[in-house]
């Protein structure tokens, strides 16, 4: 979905910027000229688990293949991972040569379906000359949001905006959420699929009526009509492959998961529980500050907070200072955000991932009421 490399040369940008794409944009497309969605297939790498959408122009007569996507970001950016959770990281538009674009996905061995749109030769000009002019101008930059800007709905803008009209969107009758959208994408990556799960917030629990995956937005284009006649007047399979089977790892998987937590029951260590508290703590921190700090409205509203509790801190503060009154106060304190926390996920598609965690944290917490109830006593 979002094509993420070292960095695009910037003297590779400038060939293009002031070569072809000045040609491009005063040249008037033929009528055979042919304008179309490319949808990538996923990878098995964490950037290409959501595969890939870009745009292709291609007329024969004026020798012109172009393929243009907005997946495009430099890792040399200062203060990259910063911008990148803050949310004001810049993506740019970029273009190459089909023949180019092709032999990227040929090495990575990621299957290319192309649809060709059924639209007039004007509004393939137009979409021409907005995608070369947006390339030399400040307009190629945009700033990347997870689910509202990205490569697949900044293709799907520049397509409505060339035809003139909101032609392009989503079936609503889905009841589908994002969260429920994205969560089969991390099938066999169990970490990456927790972390997902556990950083988002309440915006991706709303029914997801945006196209922002090249999947969704390949289906939906084969079903959309315009002017009483199918958008899409033409699929082709440019490539395919097997998907490769993800090797076996003896850790990133949730049967390894549940027995690092069994290990913590079954230890039954206080020192363990402690720096287990404190993990938790340190995590519900950090969504807190990424809440606000973030401009990421993915991140806001994050309930996982009452899982990953900053409380465990005052429980394992006040276990220090062997203060058993407030022990017990913060125990059942964390024990009543856990039953919380688990009838708001009652029904969400990772209520499973987040289970080994939820019932270690509960004895432990529990384990500590009792001790400390019967030393009171």
């Amino acid at each position: 979905m979002y094509r993420i490399k070292q960095t695009l040369l910037y003297s590779f940008l400038i060939v293009f910027l002031f070569t072809n794409k000045v040609i491009g944009q005063i040249l008037p497309l033929s009528e055979n000229a042919e304008v179309s969605i490319i949808t990538c297939g996923t990878g098995s790498e964490i950037y290409s688990l959501f595969g890939h959408t870009a745009i292709r122009i291609r007329d024969a007569e004026n020798q012109i293949d172009e393929v243009y996507n907005y997946g495009t970001f430099d890792f040399s950016t200062p203060n990259f991972y910063l911008k990148f959770v803050k949310g004001d990281l810049q993506y740019l538009e970029t273009s190459c040569t089909f023949e180019e674009f092709f032999q990227e996905y040929l090495y990575e061995k990621r299957s290319v379906d192309e649809q060709i749109l059924n639209i007039s030769t004007s509004q393939k000009q137009a979409l021409f000359d907005y995608l070369n002019a947006s390339l030399q101008s400040e307009e190629r930059f945009y700033t990347y949001k997870f689910i509202d800007k990205n490569c697949t709905t900044m293709v799907i803008n520049a397509i409505n905006k060339s035809i003139g009209k909101e032609v392009i969107v989503k079936d609503t009758k889905e009841d589908k959420t994002y969260r429920d959208i994205l969560f089969p994408y991390f099938e066999v990556h169990f970490f990456e699929q927790l972390g997902t799960s556990i950083i988002f917030g309440t915006k991706v629990d709303l029914k997801g009526e945006e196209l922002f995956l090249p999947a969704e937005l390949q289906e939906s284009i084969k079903t959309i009509s315009y002017n009483n006649r199918p958008l899409c007047k033409e699929n082709r399979k440019i490539m395919e492959f097997e998907k490769e089977k993800v090797p076996f790892s003896w850790w990133n998987n949730y049967y390894a998961f549940c027995l690092l937590f069994s290990l913590i029951i079954i230890a039954n260590k206080n020192s363990i529980y402690k720096a287990y508290f404190i993990a938790l703590g340190m995590l519900g921190l950090f969504f807190i500050v990424a809440g606000f700090y973030s401009l990421h409205k993915e991140l806001a509203n994050n309930y996982n907070i009452l899982l990953f509790n900053p409380i465990l801190f005052l429980v394992v503060y006040f276990q220090i200072k062997n203060n058993r009154k407030l022990i017990l106060f913060t125990s059942l304190l964390s024990i009543l955000c856990l039953l919380a926390y688990v009838f708001i996920l009652f029904g969400k598609s990772y209520l499973g991932i987040v289970l080994p965690l939820i019932i270690t944290s509960s004895i432990g917490l529990i384990k500590l009421i009792n001790r400390n109830r019967i030393s009171q006593l």
